[in-house]
């Protein structure tokens, strides 16, 4: 056995796939028959996901805060915790006019577009360090109608940006290394490992992040990171009063405190 939870339900995700149509369709019509094409599609992505493949990656799609971004092994598949990171963005930037927003590791553009979409008067600022990732967020940004509103450079964290937002947002590699290989199959076999690891304690980026935050945020500027299960307590001792208020942490749909928000002094 492969393995997959919900092999049913998977195996008819990836027909509506092949036949370019609605699960509906499948219901509705159980007398179609297929084209060799579409048996040879079908076949070809059952044996992938039976190789563990993410279904998201087989597919080249995946639903994130309403909208329909392309994903690849270049990138994260966007997972529906992080939505709790763009939720909070969103509220904190509306109060502000013409929002000025930077995200550290874009990926596949899902935080930044997902922001730009629901505030319409916002401008952004991404770095990764992948051209490949920045290529998946350039065309997601085009299809989204927000690709005049990005600017997407090759850097890491801070490399190449100069200037002061009024918010930074990540979702940051947060995953002990050590942990790494006893992830799903999905996750260790096929995500990128330099947007997952995050150094011994999965803390290494957030480090640099919280170092360098305070020269690229403007006086009451807010700070939006990403962190991991248990990593609140460590991530709580890093900030110098005297440069930030204290740190709030907002908890995921499972009560884990997953999203770290604090605000520069003004």
């Amino acid at each position: 056995m492969a393995g997959v939870a919900d092999p049913t339900r998977e195996a008819s995700s990836l027909l509506a796939f092949a036949l370019n149509r609605s699960s509906t369709f499948l219901i509705a019509h159980p007398e179609y028959e297929l084209t060799s094409d579409e048996t040879n599609l079908f076949v070809e992505s059952v044996q992938r996901r039976a190789n563990r493949e993410p279904f998201q990656y087989i597919v080249g799609r995946k639903e994130f805060y309403g909208l329909d971004f392309e994903v690849s092994p270049d990138v994260l598949i966007p997972r529906p915790e992080t939505e709790n990171l763009v939720e909070d963005a969103i509220r904190e930037l509306q109060g502000i006019e013409k929002p000025h927003f930077f995200e550290i590791g874009v990926g596949s553009g899902c935080i930044s577009i997902s922001i730009l979409h629901h505030v319409n008067s916002a401008t952004a600022v991404g770095t990764d360090i992948s051209d490949r990732a920045l290529g998946v967020a350039h065309r997601n940004a085009a299809t989204h109608r927000v690709a005049d509103r990005i600017e997407l450079l090759n850097g890491d964290v801070f490399g190449g940006v100069s200037g002061k937002f009024d918010a930074i947002v990540s979702n940051p590699p947060y995953i002990p290394a050590g942990d790494v290989l006893g992830l799903q199959p999905e996750v260790v076999n096929f995500e990128p490992h330099t947007a997952l690891a995050g150094g011994p304690d999965g803390l290494d980026i957030v480090r640099r992040i919280v170092a360098a935050s305070p020269e690229h945020l403007k006086p009451g500027g807010v700070l939006l990171i990403e962190i991991g299960s248990g990593q609140a307590a460590a991530v709580g001792g890093l900030w110098d009063p005297a440069i930030w208020d204290a740190p709030v942490f907002l908890p995921d749909l499972q009560g884990i405190q997953r999203v770290l928000k604090v605000c520069a002094r003004s």
